[in-house]
């Protein structure tokens, strides 16, 4: 397939966001040579509030809402997003084309003094933007004095550098995407840290209208990565998950089964829930709505409208 003009995408201005805006370009413009890509650079209410938790201010969606402005108006065909960062259900009119294959998903602990969350001493102040990072801190090691941290990644390395922070525990995938591999003292495993819904995949959002760019997308769709971060986003979306809920939800795929885990917590780290389920990655969304009532069934639902 061939446009008779640039295809233009839409991405915010952090170094983050460019980088997987490029990766995006670079790939399309590989696939389907002669084909032109340009970038749109754009600041979002996300980006411009950074003295308030994102909680507080209305959750992850601040991040997307210019981008699908623009594909709205026609000034963008597509936005590439990290995934983690979309709300579970997209406005009407819109759609994700394609859905990128994984980087690591795992959280990183960064840190100029310790090598690793067990070695740090009581009251150690540890930064995080996430109450899904903090609750499972407080709930792990409540011993900790958990700070919260916004900015993009650059901004929140150099507060670490500055002192300000121990630790501060940051996506692995962004860390590697612009890489600052080197900056990470270890690796935090699932049980240590249970991911938040498609943290480290990247998602493409277009208008639900423009199916003449899905055959132009579709190389990019990696199937895999798709099953197992559609049936995470579905337990977030069946228990109402954002930035308000300490949520984390894992799935990965293995000789045909899907495995996926999740809790729910208070952002205190209790009382704090999880459960688990396994199945064919058939119907992914089916087993997201299974682990999601297996955590109601322990009382997931009292605990999020005890934070509304």
């Amino acid at each position: 397939m061939t446009l008779k003009r640039p295809l233009i995408i839409a991405t915010r201005e952090s170094a983050l966001a460019l980088w997987q805006a490029h990766h995006v370009r670079d790939r399309l413009m590989a696939l389907h040579p002669g084909l032109q890509v340009e970038l749109l650079g754009m600041t979002t209410q996300g980006d411009r509030i950074l003295d308030v938790t994102l909680n507080k201010i209305g959750g992850k969606g601040l991040f997307v809402k210019e981008l699908e402005q623009a594909l709205l108006e026609g000034r963008a065909d597509l936005a590439v997003h990290s995934l983690k960062d979309v709300p579970m259900t997209l406005p009407e009119g819109f759609s994700l084309a394609a859905i990128g294959e994984r980087e690591d998903p795992r959280d990183a602990f960064v840190s100029n003094k310790f090598r690793q969350l067990s070695d740090l001493p009581p009251a150690a102040v540890v930064g995080t933007s996430s109450l899904r990072r903090e609750s499972q801190l407080r709930a792990r090691y409540p011993h900790l004095d958990v700070q919260p941290l916004r900015g993009n990644v650059n901004t929140r390395l150099r507060k670490l550098d500055e002192g300000l922070y121990d630790a501060i525990i940051l996506a692995a995938a962004g860390l590697k995407r612009l890489g600052y591999t080197d900056r990470i003292a270890s690796l935090l495993e699932p049980e240590q840290s249970l991911p938040a819904a498609g943290q480290g995949a990247l998602g493409i959002e277009i208008r639900s209208d423009r199916v003449d760019l899905l055959p132009l997308l579709a190389p990019l769709h990696h199937r895999d990565t798709a099953s197992c971060v559609r049936a995470e986003r579905e337990v977030s979306r069946q228990l109402g998950g954002s930035c308000q809920v300490p949520l984390g939800v894992y799935a990965t795929l293995n000789s045909n089964l899907l495995y996926l885990r999740g809790f729910v917590s208070h952002p205190h780290g209790e009382p704090f829930i999880h459960s688990q389920v396994t199945g064919t990655p058939d119907n992914p969304e089916n087993l997201g709505q299974q682990l999601a009532q297996a955590l109601r069934s322990q009382g997931a639902e009292h605990i999020i409208a005890s934070l509304g």
